[in-house]
């Protein structure tokens, strides 16, 4: 006698809707993990980037620093480092606007280029004979040709000096920062100082006290003291610079 049973073909509606809903959350992370593969490659180029700007701001610098401003043949118009007249950090150098711009293509648009190089030079030691020069380059990048940004040329992101002193809250890695110029470091930010040319990361801003900063370790130098920074643009924005670069050269 043959035993009868009833054909089963397709899905019910529960397994449906199950199926769909380990779809949608497994479609829900793959989603989520694009945005910061994004974040992360950007970084990574920019960094790269960064590296070679800073090779070519250094070979420049030297470049100012041995050159004849007066030579046309050069056809770049760099005016010489003076070392002597060296004395902490101080503006490196002084050359054509178009120089400071990446990539370096003279032919093209100056308004195209969004990386930009800033330099500043302080001694290695106090010997007046020392032909030792510490060389910090700042590289930034540059969003919309018509962003402004604080300091001088104002066009292009640059080092600015701010004061820092003793905090509210005492603590070896943590600053208050000269008023009005709170908002000229930010989370994430990168500081030198002045005094000793060491580098700093910035942890975080206290939402509290907002002229309170952490730094990544203790600090070194002294207090009152002064730190070099890239602002962010006039009315806000994403901190604007990549990476910061030291190397100490004999001129």
């Amino acid at each position: 006698m043959r035993k009868s049973h009833d054909s089963n073909d397709g899905f019910s509606l529960t397994e449906c809707l199950l199926a769909v809903g380990i779809i949608a959350v497994g479609m829900l992370f793959i989603a989520g993990v694009f945005p910061v593969g994004i974040h992360f490659t950007t970084i990574a180029s920019e960094r790269t980037i960064a590296a070679v700007v800073a090779d070519e701001a250094f070979a420049k610098i030297r470049l100012c620093a041995i050159g004849d401003p007066n030579n046309p043949a050069s056809g770049i118009d760099f005016m010489t480092l003076v070392i002597d007249q060296l004395t902490d950090y101080t503006q490196a150098v002084r050359i054509n606007p178009a120089e400071f711009a990446y990539p370096s293509d003279p032919n093209m648009d100056i308004s195209r280029k969004q990386y930009y190089w800033s330099a500043l030079c302080r001694r290695v030691d106090l010997d007046p004979n020392s032909r030792l020069v510490q060389v910090t380059v700042f590289v930034s990048r540059k969003v919309g040709s018509g962003t402004m940004y604080q300091g001088l040329p104002g066009d292009r992101p640059v080092p600015e000096p701010v004061v820092v002193d003793v905090p509210v809250v005492p603590g070896p890695d943590t600053l208050q920062i000269e008023p009005g110029k709170e908002a000229y470091i930010n989370d994430g930010y990168t500081i030198v100082d002045n005094q000793t040319g060491q580098i700093y990361r910035v942890l975080e801003r206290d939402a509290d006290v907002p002229n309170t900063i952490i730094l990544d370790r203790p600090w070194l130098g002294g207090l009152p003291g002064l730190v070099w920074v890239v602002p962010p643009p006039i009315g806000g924005g994403r901190c604007p610079c990549i990476a910061i670069y030291q190397r100490v050269i004999r001129f």
